[in-house]
């Protein structure tokens, strides 16, 4: 009797190892299809940053088809303004700013901005986008074209140059400015992306004739997840020495980022006031050490215009 019990016992352990082979072999044969599924599409990695702004410059994120983006983001005083100005909340530059999604690869905007009286343009194409799977492409490119136009009534309507001492005539096209650059990133994983920005601004005109009209500089930014909503973000922009403006720094920025639902909200520190590429990138005053530290934030919520399909790349 004891013997027949063992024998049932044997054969139900190996009944039961054998189902469990059985689902062994059919979890890996689902797996490999999957993977073999996988590999014939194209994954499109997404979030590399939550906005198509870092901090004062932008992300290689573009404006998804018809979608449209407002911006607002503001730029208090600097805090070692003192309690007389409230640590510079007293005083505050606006910009607006209004994107568009073309298509889920290309996008445009325009902004006001009250500093300096600014209007500002941009045209903005994905070239790359980092996938797996049918297409492996390891970074995210993007193009950036911009233009900006200073509207504020200067002091004087001729500038002299310093060097020659000629007196020059401001026209209206020497109140242009222009910006390019490419934006490269890579999501490294869900917590940590990085980018960087070689960039060149163009002045139609500039202070004095011993200052080249093209400017270089190379940035560099970033975001670590701190939970799922909530991200620390940084951005540096380098301005190549031998062409850069006289008394004028390095723009650097810390944030904090903060997802609610259909906005996107960032708490700013900077040494920059002006929020667009010419004003941030050769024309910041502020230093870090000395204080001249500017806070402030930025807004994105976004709206549905026009639902389309969503486009296979």
């Amino acid at each position: 009797m004891k013997f027949k019990k063992v024998i049932g016992a044997v054969i139900g352990v190996l009944a039961l190892l054998r189902a469990t082979a059985q689902d062994a072999d059919l979890d890996k044969m689902l797996d490999d299809e999957m993977n073999k599924k996988k590999k014939q599409e194209t994954e499109h990695t997404a979030a590399t940053f939550k906005t198509t702004m870092l901090i004062n410059g932008q992300t290689v994120e573009s404006t998804q088809a018809g979608i449209l983006d407002f911006k607002i983001s503001h730029r208090f005083g600097t805090l070692n303004s003192g309690a007389y100005n409230f640590f510079g909340l007293d005083n505050a530059s606006i910009r607006l700013g209004l994107n568009y999604g073309i298509s889920n690869r290309l996008s445009i905007g325009i902004g006001r901005s009250s500093f300096e009286k600014q209007f500002d343009g941009f045209l903005k194409y994905r070239l790359l986008w980092q996938s797996m799977g049918k297409k492996n492409i390891p970074v995210s490119v993007t193009l950036l074209s911009s233009v900006m136009l200073k509207t504020i009534k200067d002091s004087m309507e001729i500038r002299v140059d310093s060097i020659t001492s000629k007196k020059v005539k401001l026209n209206f096209s020497d109140r242009f400015y222009y910006a390019f650059q490419v934006l490269i990133a890579r999501k490294f994983n869900e917590a940590f992306s990085l980018q960087v920005m070689p960039t060149m601004i163009h002045y139609n005109i500039v202070p004095t004739s011993d200052i080249k009209n093209d400017f270089y500089a190379l940035g560099i930014g970033g975001r670590m997840k701190i939970t799922k909503r909530t991200s620390i973000i940084a951005e540096y922009y380098y301005v190549f020495p031998g062409n850069n403006l006289p008394k004028m720094y390095n723009s650097f920025s810390l944030g904090y980022e903060i997802e609610t639902g259909g906005h996107v909200f960032q708490l700013n520190f900077t040494n920059s006031r002006g929020m667009t590429e010419r004003t941030f990138i050769t024309e910041t005053t502020g230093r870090w050490s000395k204080g001249d530290i500017y806070f402030g934030f930025n807004v994105s919520r976004v709206f549905t215009l026009k639902h389309t399909k969503e486009q296979k790349w």
